[in-house]
């Protein structure tokens, strides 16, 4: 991460970066929302992202010493199962139900998934104009140095 003028874009490409990752996390979820069978043979299990500050150590005046972080952006720090109890549905004869006819299906629920990838959009455009704003105070800047 960059630090001084430039240091505010790095931090806002990392939040337009993290808020992308979350919106390909909250597609899958919406993808397996029905799928009631995954690869370790149970029922899709909603994912969900996990964020983390990036710091950087900025070196004091006092002989080089570390000194206290400052703020770099935000980071993926990986991808959580949501462990929430799975839905129970009675439908007998579908192949994947139990004996007694109850289905387990995945714990997604699609209005929470709307309300995660509308929250990762503004997110993603807050950033976007802060970097489409900074661009615009330089060149403001740009041009009353020409002038």
């Amino acid at each position: 991460m960059g630090s001084g003028l430039f240091g505010m874009l790095d931090i806002s490409a990392s939040g337009m970066s993290a808020e992308r990752f979350r919106m390909e996390v909250v597609a899958n979820n919406i993808a397996n929302a029905q799928t009631t069978r995954d690869v370790d043979g149970q029922p899709y299990r909603r994912k969900q992202v996990v964020f983390e500050a990036q710091l950087q150590d900025a070196l004091s005046l006092n002989g080089g010493l570390l000194s206290d972080p400052q703020m770099g952006g935000v980071r993926v720090a990986g991808v959580a199962p949501d462990m929430s109890d799975f839905h129970e549905i009675l439908q007998p004869n579908h192949p994947h139900a139990d004996a007694d006819g109850v289905l387990k299906m995945p714990n997604v629920k699609l209005p929470n998934e709307m309300v995660d990838l509308v929250t990762a959009t503004r997110i993603y455009e807050a950033n976007l104009k802060a970097i489409q704003s900074f661009k615009q105070m330089i060149e403001q800047s740009l041009q009353i140095l020409r002038s």
